[in-house]
This record gives structure tokens, sequence and C-alpha cells, in this order.
């Protein structure tokens, strides 16, 4: 375990016992085999405190580092966004203009008649898609939460590899913007949220704009200038070691590798540089981004975005009518809304007490969030697939006593 506070002056307004309630806490879940181990951090204006608990690797005594680098899945997507709202500011792309020029494959949308249709059975878009509708969700395909899959679009998705899941594309950026403009939308778009491939399209969409390549241009853009060494699309052999293995529970409740370090999906460039969950950081590297959303877009001396920028990204863009049509998992839309590629409180959650809340979750157990309000930023990483919303209970307890640790 280490731990870190580096302004432990008199007036601190993180309170010491409930940070070694967290620990204590979190520490629990690794001793009980829930899993391996995990880094956590919580920073309230300058004061910063990290703990990192248990083993990278099952098989390895060597324990979890503050350095450990981990897969953040769909985390990645704030990132994205971003990285987007550059190209906006820029004039390169607009939010509301059609994204045909550079995504030719998504003019001229064909809309299923109803989501049990069978894919010849459609009508056309009523308009184009846009920028806006791919960081809202809004573009009219996505993740169709019937498990398991039984309506065409989702067999088809599948057999194209464009579904929304733990694995990433395996082709080049062309090549899946080829196999999803093949496909039927399922709604029109701007009707309704679906989530999770509106990001990797918007992936494809910034690279061909930019003119390079996305982990390029976040590079070049986000990573260096906010000091993000160790972020990226992958782990360069350098660093492998620092990689935590991911796991995933087997149907008798077992951790078992689902991706190693050394050989794993990570450990080479992608061909496909997914922006809706491809990314590797660390709980630094990425506490640096999220200090410089809760910014208004810049951290230190370094402006990123303009704070107009930020304010679009956090602000809730799903009507009440939208949500009510847009399934996810239960009570998600009680009081939440989305943004621009994140998530955010719009009333109690059980969590905090007011609104404005934002951050989002990547899928092998990491979470962050920040709250504007309290000034602080809460970051837990761990690399243990999640099946369902009852596995992020690890996550949802570590959240609760963060605020609990800033005094008021």
């Amino acid at each position: 375990m280490t731990g870190h506070w580096p302004a432990a002056a008199a007036g601190s307004r993180l309170s010491k016992s409930e940070l070694t309630q967290i620990a204590d806490a979190m520490r629990g879940h690794v001793e009980r085999g829930e899993v391996p181990g995990m880094v956590t951090l919580l920073s309230h204006g300058n004061e910063v405190h990290v703990e990192a608990l248990g083993v990278k690797d099952l098989q390895s005594p060597e324990p979890m580092r503050r350095d450990t680098i981990f897969r953040i899945a769909s985390m990645t997507k704030p990132v994205t966004a971003a990285a987007a709202m550059l190209l906006v500011e820029e004039g390169k792309l607009g939010l509301d203009d059609p994204v045909d020029k550079f995504l030719p494959e998504l003019a001229g949308r064909k809309v299923l008649r109803s989501l049990e249709s069978p894919l010849d059975d459609t009508v056309p878009a009523a308009r184009a898609i846009t920028l806006r509708d791919l960081l809202t969700f809004r573009m009219g395909i996505g993740a169709v939460m019937v498990f398991p899959a039984k309506y065409p679009i989702q067999h088809a998705m599948e057999e194209a590899g464009v579904a929304p899941g733990p694995n990433l594309f395996p082709g080049a950026p062309d090549e899946f913007m080829k196999r999803l403009g093949g496909l039927p939308l399922v709604h029109q778009p701007g009707e309704v949220w679906m989530y999770h491939t509106g990001l990797d399209i918007a992936g494809v969409l910034l690279a061909r704009a930019a003119g390079k390549s996305l982990g390029e241009f976040m590079a070049e853009r986000i990573f260096v200038p906010l000091g993000m060494k160790d972020t990226g699309f992958y782990v360069p052999e350098s660093k492998l070691d620092r990689l935590a293995t991911a796991y995933q529970r087997d149907e008798a409740g077992k951790l078992v590798v689902w991706d190693k370090a050394r050989g794993g999906k990570w450990a080479s460039p992608p061909a496909f540089e997914a922006g809706g969950g491809g990314l590797v950081s660390t709980v630094d590297d990425f506490h640096a981004f999220a200090r410089m959303m809760l910014n208004s877009g810049q951290h230190g001396s370094v402006r990123i975005l303009s704070p107009e920028s930020v304010e679009a990204m956090t602000t809730d863009q799903i009507t009440p009518e939208q949500k009510a049509a847009s399934p996810f998992y239960p009570g998600f839309w009680d009081n939440r809304g989305w943004g621009l590629g994140l998530s955010m409180t719009t009333g109690p959650d059980g969590i905090s007490s007011e609104p404005g809340r934002y951050g989002w979750d990547g899928g092998y157990g990491t979470t962050y969030i920040a709250d504007p309000g309290r000034d602080m930023v809460a970051i837990l990483l761990m690399q243990r697939m999640m099946g369902g919303p009852d596995d992020f209970a690890i996550n949802q307890e570590f959240l609760k006593l963060a605020y609990e640790a800033i005094k008021s």
C-alpha cells in the first residue's frame, strides 16, 4: 500500500480518518479475492491522496503501484469527446454539421421501421448524422439492451464485428466504417440514445479531419501538453511490466485471465484505435485530464479546451422524452444526464446530495468522477471485467466514501 499527502497541513480538508476508511474498505475487497488489486486517487484542490492495493497479477507477488498501467475502456470516451471539441474550436468540425464530408459511409442512411424489422425493411433517414449525434449517442445505432441478442440488427452487428463489447474491432478504421455503413440505423438520427458506437465513429472522424491517426492527434493536443506520458492505445515493450493483467469471473465466481500484459491485446499498436474504449492510462495521467476538465479546460499553465467547450461537454443534452425512449440499465436515467462523451448527475443519487458530478466508467472496472461544487476528483482503477451494473458495487462504495472524506 502507498499513500501520498502532498498537502497534509493542519488546514487540510481531506479527512485522514475517512481516507483510512476508504483504504480499509477497498483492501477488504482485495483480501476477499474479489479483485487482484486496485489503485485509487482522491483529490481536493491541490491535495492528492493515492492508494495502491493488492497485486497487478495473481501469479506474481509484484504489488500494484501508483504508476501501474490500466486498460481504461469507456473512460476513453470523455477523452475522445475532448479531442473532438478541439477541432470544433478550430472550425475544422461543427457540432451540428453533417459528418458526411469526412464519413461518406454514413451518407444517405436508411432506418429500420422497427427494432424487430429485417434489415431490408427500412425508411430513409430524416436528416444527416452530426458530430453532436455521435458524442451524445443519438446517431441512431449502438448497443441494443436486449440479452441475449434476438433482433436481426443485433445479429448483423455481431457478424460484422461492430457490436459494442469488450473486444476491440480487429481491422482498420476504413474497414470499420465500411462494415458499419452497410447496416441500417435502428432509430432516426437525434431521437434515441444508444450507447457506445458513436464514440468509436467519432474517433475515425477526428483522425480523418485532423489528417493523422487518433492516437497521434490525442498525444499532440492532449497527452503531451498534460504530461500524460503513459496514456495511449497500446503499451510499449519497455512499459509492459507495468501493465496490470485483466481478469473476468467465471460461472463459479473465480477470477480467470481475460487479457495478459505480454502478448495481450494492448501489447502492440492496434489496427483500430477505438475512440469508445481503446486507451490505457495511469491514475496520475487521468487525474491530469480530469483536473484540466474541472478547471474549465486548463491544467496549471496549459490550456487545452475553452471553458465553453467544457461546459458543453458537461451539460445534459438528452431530453426527458429521449431518456424515456432510451433503455440502459435500470434506474440509469433517474438522476443522470448525458453530455458530450460523459455522464452527469441531475439530482441526488445516493452518492452525493447535489447535482453536477460528472465522469464515466470503464468495463474493466474503472471509474472517474469530477465534482466542480466540491473541487474534487475521484478515480478508481482495477482490471476485473464488468458483467453488469451490479459489478460496480465496489466503485459505488468507493465514491460514497470519497465524498465522506471531503470535509464541508
